[in-house]
C-alpha cells in the first residue's frame, strides 16, 4: 500500500477518530490532585491498550510518581527511529463555574471540541496514534521505527519521566524526538517551534501572629502578613516592567537582528493580543514588542495569592498567614536553580520586619533553543506544509516543556516541536478546546513526517 492509502484512511475515519479521542478526554486525569490517582492510571491503561492494539510492545512503567507508558514497534535495521513524547495528565479545572459545559464531558460545536486536555495534550499526541493506525490498518509498511513515551506528571512537575530517561537512555535511543505540545502560529498559518522558555516556579509563605487577630483590637500593633506580602510582590518588578531580582538578566541570550525582523514580519499587533486575551491593553517590559516579550524575554508573574477572609460580607481580621505562587519564565542561557536562589534571597530582603518569610522552589525547567537548519527540522517543515496546506513559519513559545532539556542531554538527539494546537485554545483555562481541522491535519502531518524523516 502507498502513502495515498494512509491519507485516504485518515480522511475516511475522521469522525471515528474524534469519538475515540472523546473517550480519552472523559477520563479526568488531573495529576496534581491525589483523589484522581485512579483516573491517571485509567488514562495510562487507555493509551497502552491502544498502542498494543496497533501491534506495539507497550508497558506501563511504575516508579516514584504516576506511571509512564512506553511502547515501541519491532526494530528494523537501517531505518531511523523516532521517539514520540506526550503527556496524558491534565490541569485542574478551576474555576469550574466558568466552564460552559462540564470539562470532562466533551462538547462538539462548530468544528471545535471542548474538554479539559483537548489541546494540552491529549488531542495533540492522539493525532500521532491515529497516523500510526492509518499505516497499520492499511497494511502500509512503516518507513521508520517508532517509540512512544507518555507521562502523567507534566502538569504537576513530577520526576518520574526524568529519572526514567536518565536511567534508560539506551532503551529510548532514537534519531529524533517528536513533541506535539506547542501551537501553530495562527488559524491559517502552521508554525514550527524552535525555542521554549524555562521555568522557576516559587512559593512565598509569610506568617505573622500565631492566629488571626481582631483588626480593631490589634490593628497597627503587629505586621499584617497580607500587607507584607503585597509589599514583597510590588517590589518584584519596576516601573519599566523589568524583574528586580539581582542578576536576572545577566545571562539572557538576546534576539539577533534576523529573529527580530522575522518576528516583526508576522504582523502580530497589540490589538490582536487584546482581542485574543480580553485584556484592555498590552503591558510588559519596555523596549520590546509584544511578540518579543511573549516569546523571547524572561518574565516574573504572580500566579496566585491567598490570605485572610474572602467570603461573603465582612470579617475584620489581621490574617496570620499569606501565600503567593510566582512563576519566572526563563529564556536561553538563564539557569533556573541560580535564578530561584537569587529570587529567594531577594524576597527576604524585600520583606518588612515583623514577619517570617519562607521561599520554596517548587519546580524548575531549562529553557530550550534548537537549530532551525537541521535535517529533522526541514523534514518537519515539509510535513507541515503538506499536512496543513500552507507555508509554515518559525516561532518561539512562551511556555515550557520541561522534559525537552533532559531528552537533549541524555539522548543526544534533535527535538522537533511540532505543535497542532492554537495559543487561543484556552490551555490551563476554562473551556479548553481543540479545532477538529487541526486534529485531522495533525494526524496527516504525522503520517507525512514518517516518510519525510525516512527520506532525509
Amino acid at each position: 500500500m502507498s502513502l495515498d492509502a494512509v491519507l485516504a484512511y485518515l480522511q475516511a475515519h475522521r469522525q471515528e477518530h474524534v469519538a475515540q479521542l472523546c473517550e480519552l478526554l472523559r477520563i479526568p486525569s488531573i495529576s496534581s490532585q491525589s483523589d484522581h490517582a485512579g483516573d491517571i492510571r485509567a488514562a495510562a491503561v487507555f493509551c497502552a491498550r491502544e498502542l498494543r492494539d496497533l501491534g506495539l510492545e507497550a508497558e506501563i512503567v511504575e516508579g516514584n510518581g504516576h506511571p509512564l507508558v512506553f511502547a515501541r514497534t519491532a526494530a528494523v535495521a537501517g531505518r531511523p527511529t523516532l521517539l514520540f513524547y506526550g503527556h496524558y495528565d491534565v490541569q485542574p479545572v478551576d474555576p469550574l463555574d466558568q466552564w460552559q459545559t462540564p470539562p470532562f464531558e466533551p462538547r462538539l460545536e462548530g468544528g471545535v471540541l471542548y474538554a479539559r486536555g483537548s489541546t494540552d495534550d491529549k488531542g495533540q499526541f492522539y493525532a500521532h496514534f491515529k497516523a500510526l493506525e492509518a499505516y497499520v490498518r492499511t497494511g502500509t509498511e512503516l518507513p521508520v521505527n517508532l517509540k512512544f513515551i507518555l507521562e502523567g506528571e507534566e502538569e504537576c512537575g513530577g520526576r518520574h519521566v526524568y529519572d526514567y530517561t536518565e536511567a534508560n537512555a539506551d532503551k529510548l535511543a532514537c534519531d529524533a524526538v517528536i513533541i506535539s505540545d506547542t501551537a501553530l502560529y495562527n488559524e491559517t498559518t502552521p508554525g514550527i517551534c524552535y525555542s521554549l522558555k524555562g521555568l522557576a516556579y516559587m512559593e512565598i509563605r509569610v506568617s505573622g501572629p500565631s492566629r488571626d487577630l481582631h483588626s480593631g483590637s490589634y490593628g497597627g500593633t503587629v505586621q499584617n502578613p497580607a500587607n507584607a506580602l503585597a509589599q514583597i510582590i510590588a517590589g518584584l518588578r519596576d516601573a519599566q516592567g523589568r524583574c528586580t531580582v539581582p542578576g536576572f538578566y545577566d545571562q539572557v541570550l538576546d534576539l539577533d537582528a534576523g529573529e527580530r525582523s522575522a518576528f516583526a514580519s508576522l504582523g502580530y499587533t497589540d490589538a490582536l493580543l487584546c482581542e485574543e486575551t480580553g485584556a484592555p491593553a498590552a503591558s510588559g517590559e519596555a523596549g520590546y514588542t509584544t511578540l518579543e516579550r511573549m516569546w523571547a524575554r524572561p518574565t516574573c508573574d504572580v500566579n496566585g495569592i491567598t490570605s485572610g477572609y474572602g467570603g461573603q460580607g465582612a470579617k475584620t481580621i489581621i490574617p496570620a498567614h499569606a501565600m503567593a505562587k510566582v512563576s519566572m519564565r526563563l529564556v536561553p542561557n538563564q539557569d533556573p536553580p541560580a535564578i530561584a536562589a537569587a529570587f529567594a534571597e531577594h524576597v527576604r530582603r524585600l520583606a518588612p520586619p515583623g514577619v517570617k518569610v519562607e521561599v520554596e522552589n517548587l519546580h524548575n525547567a531549562n529553557p530550550v533553543l534548537v537549530p532551525r537548519d537541521s535535517p529533522m527540522m526541514q523534514a518537519g517543515i515539509r510535513a507541515l506544509r503538506a499536512g496543513f496546506g500552507a507555508e509554515p513559519v518559525f516561532i518561539r513559545e512562551g511556555g515550557s516543556i520541561p522534559i525537552v532539556g533532559t531528552f537533549q542531554s541524555c539522548l543526544k538527539a534533535p527535538v522537533l516541536l511540532l505543535g497542532y494546537g492554537l495559543s487561543t485554545d484556552n490551555a490551563h483555562s476554562p473551556n479548553e478546546k481543540f479545532h477538529l481541522d487541526n486534529f485531522w491535519n495533525g494526524a496527516r502531518t504525522t503520517a507525512l513526517l514518517l516518510r519525510e524523516a525516512a527520506a532525509r
